[in-house]
């Protein structure tokens, strides 16, 4: 039949050469998934008639015995029967406790079953966490079933983050229109650095929106700030970012969120300490390279000139580095994961906010702090923001030589 990426499913359902198929695999991010399932169930029963009987199954502790079982065995109660089985271990390696998972024999009768034809009216819907086309089972499905692809990357890559970033604009569009509510480009970037990728979270948030700003046709960045707490659980990343931006404020509030969730003041002091010392390595590198390279400036570089003309020499510097060292390599590469040059761009673009003496001294300082921590009474919240404050400000942190 066909694979229908997520946001072209209302399309493939509404054109009219298109029918529902009598099996349907929804895989991928649970938020997504979930809207698809519910685009499936519409289009099987648009007006909503009792002539329609739904049986919902536990993948996770129902045997694909009872599941074929279920698709198999007529409705007393309509026409029409659709079997929704949530989250199949179509793809799991292990079962966690009590939970179930199918074998390659059962993926082999769920095959038999559809490729011979699910009794005329039934629909079986499965619902999986993710999409490995590797195998033979998504193929064989494919042939006669529908299988909708609701997987996002997760990556920290450019283009990773770009989808993720496309997925949320597209989700604003649907509730947008069905509120009869605009959004400035402003307010949507607010509110999807204040969710993050958070699908469920980001339009439970913008409803919330559509709701504060009642009859007012328009939503704005002031609404969201006004509205929208921060998910309270910042990552660190969050934080080391903020402090790479020097942007003091951001810094103390993602560090108060995670305190209040029960992160350790040694642990947050390790990941300044790394990000300190990673951003050392990227400045000795400019610094040389900048150097050996006068006609290149970094300064309003774009990311796919980044790519070309400094990302190759960083990559050898650090199969270099490999080389010479037999331990602690990765402490001396700059990108450990060469394909994912997104990340470092973002690295080196903030790292060039710093002077090489700037970075020294926050070095110096972290060791200063992490030693007062462990011998004496100081406050290591008040310790820690005054180092955040000192990095962020304008001349960093100063150290005599």
């Amino acid at each position: 039949m066909a694979t229908v990426k997520h946001p072209g499913l209302e399309q493939w359902l509404a054109d009219a050469g298109n029918s529902v198929p009598g099996f349907v695999l929804c895989a991928g991010e649970s938020y997504l998934v979930q809207k698809a399932v519910d685009g499936i169930k519409t289009s099987l029963n648009p007006g909503n008639s009792r002539g329609f009987h739904l049986e919902t199954l536990d993948g996770r502790t129902t045997i694909m015995g009872d599941v074929i079982e279920q698709i198999s065995t007529f409705s007393f109660f309509g026409e029409k029967k659709m079997v929704l089985v949530r989250q199949a271990p179509m793809f799991a390696v292990k079962a966690g406790a009590g939970e179930v998972s199918y074998s390659e024999n059962d993926l082999k009768r769920l095959s038999d079953v559809v490729e011979n034809g699910i009794p005329e009216g039934h629909f079986l819907v499965m619902t999986t966490q993710s999409l490995d086309r590797r195998r033979k089972i998504v193929k064989t499905l494919e042939k006669t079933g529908l299988i909708i692809d609701c997987t996002v990357p997760q990556g920290a890559r450019k283009a990773d983050m770009d989808d993720q970033r496309q997925v949320l604009q597209n989700m604003a569009g649907q509730i947008l229109k069905q509120n009869g509510k605009t959004m400035a480009p402003a307010a949507f970037s607010e509110l999807a650095d204040r969710t993050g990728f958070n699908p469920a979270l980001f339009a439970q948030n913008l409803e919330k929106l559509t709701a504060y700003t009642g009859n007012r046709p328009d939503i704005t960045r002031t609404d969201v700030e006004a509205v929208i707490l921060r998910d309270k659980k910042d990552p660190i990343f969050s934080l080391t970012n903020a402090l790479m931006e020097k942007n003091t404020g951001d810094a103390l509030m993602y560090l108060s969120s995670l305190l209040k969730d029960g992160f350790h003041e040694l642990q947050i002091l390790k990941a300044f300490e790394n990000l300190v010392r990673r951003m050392l390595l990227v400045k000795a590198f400019m610094l040389d390279f900048s150097k050996n390279h006068p006609d290149i400036r970094m300064d309003r570089m774009n990311f796919n000139a980044f790519k070309q003309q400094i990302m190759p020499a960083i990559i050898a510097h650090d199969q270099a580095a490999r080389d010479q060292a037999k331990t602690a390599v990765k402490d001396l590469v700059i990108a450990p994961n060469p394909n994912s040059p997104y990340p470092v761009f973002q690295t080196v673009e903030k790292s060039a906010r710093f002077s090489l003496n700037e970075i020294r001294s926050a070095l110096i300082s972290l060791g200063d702090l992490d030693y007062a921590l462990k011998s004496s009474s100081i406050s290591a919240q008040a310790g820690i923001e005054q180092f955040v404050m000192t990095f962020c400000k304008k001349g960093g942190p100063h150290h005599a030589a």
